[in-house]
């Protein structure tokens, strides 16, 4: 079998080496760049030294380079195979015998474990160490760039007493102090009970307390209380899980996440998505192979490197807006979360494969 001879080895190892090589030229380039955007936005917070932001930025850049994973494995085995058409190593291989789906087997295989690798050891610990930079910047900054970003919450939570709805323009310390919250009550049965607007709100065991409320009721005047006490059966952990993307949760946590969060009454739908995108990942980067091998083994034949990555880019563009858009469809609810997921993978893959087999077999 050639994935265990002496060529597999060989092949195996060209493309580790060429995607390995790429990744780290596009981890280096979302470094650089992620460190001067946060040296422009320290350039008036005091005791923000360039040391600190460059480990802040070291901290990040894992999250950042694991969504251009694809196009490194994309660009390392349309140059892997170019080189190989170059030195006219792919010609003696298949002089010998070897078909394409031969020698395509080392780079498949490389690219299915380093996908369930990605998965489950490189985002965990990506993961991880992006939590820890939310937690130097927000220290660093006062607040973190998600906080900066959002303008308004919208929180739906169950309780003893029935629901209720909240809404916050501002929050802070990842969600348990709002500010400019309004509240809309519903009894056990569903009836509307009444509309709380206060001027903050503060999370505690069990329930939210309003503080300078103003409470209005069908067929009541409204009144005014100093606190006014909301029950929830939200946890601080839950409530810090709104502020955090779906992406910045490990993938072994993302499923009981998603449970939790979905028993609170809150939208799971964006963990559900992102726990099957990471189980298709191996599949993503497998099409990915495909495509490269499509554009790339015409070299030798055809002629043209500038059309070979040209039409590289191009195809692995149009894979990447294909599941840009299903995840956008699944994370509104439109698609499922596995069809959203596995949908772009498996129609590229399917692609990939049709078109080598006009290619190579006709």
């Amino acid at each position: 079998m050639i994935l265990f001879s002496t060529l597999g080895s060989y092949l195996s190892a060209r493309f580790l080496r060429t995607i390995a090589g790429v990744f780290g030229v596009l981890f280096l380039i979302i470094f650089i760049g992620d460190f001067v955007e946060l040296l422009r936005r320290a350039s008036d917070t005091p005791g923000a030294g360039a040391g600190l932001l460059a480990y802040l930025s070291l901290l990040r850049t894992p999250a950042i380079a694991e969504q251009v994973l694809p196009f490194a494995v994309l660009g390392g085995a349309m140059f892997a195979f170019v080189n190989l058409s170059r030195r006219l190593e792919l010609v003696v291989i298949r002089s010998a015998g070897v078909s394409v789906w031969q020698f395509l087997t080392p780079p498949v295989a490389i690219v299915l474990v380093l996908g369930a690798l990605a998965t489950t050891l490189y985002n965990p610990a990506s993961a991880a160490l992006k939590q820890k930079a939310d937690r130097i910047e927000t220290s660093v900054f006062g607040k973190s760039s998600r906080a900066r970003e959002d303008t308004s919450l919208w929180l739906r939570q169950r309780s003893v007493d029935g629901q209720s709805i909240l809404r916050a323009e501002r929050s802070s310390d990842a969600g348990v102090v709002l500010s400019g919250v309004t509240a809309f009550v519903y009894e056990p049965d569903g009836r509307f009970m009444e509309r709380v607007e206060a001027a903050r709100a503060r999370l505690e065991p069990g329930v939210w307390v309003l503080e300078e409320a103003r409470i209005a009721a069908p067929g009541e005047e409204p009144h005014n209380s100093d606190t006014y006490f909301l029950a929830t059966n939200l946890s601080l952990e839950q409530v810090s899980q709104t502020f955090t993307a779906p992406a910045s949760v490990s993938f072994w946590e993302l499923p009981e996440v998603a449970r939790r969060t979905e028993a609170a009454g809150l939208d799971a739908n964006g963990y559900r998505l992102r726990y099957q995108v990471l189980l298709s990942r191996p599949l993503l980067l497998l099409a990915m192979v495909l495509i490269a091998a499509v554009v790339s083994l015409r070299f030798f034949r055809f002629g043209g490197v500038g059309r070979t990555v040209s039409g590289g880019v191009a195809a692995g563009f149009v894979l990447y807006v294909a599941t840009k858009l299903a995840g956008d469809l699944g994370g509104a609810g439109i698609l499922s979360a596995p069809v959203a997921a596995w949908g772009p993978a498996i129609v590229g893959g399917m692609l990939g494969a049709l078109v080598l087999l006009h290619q190579e077999d006709g």
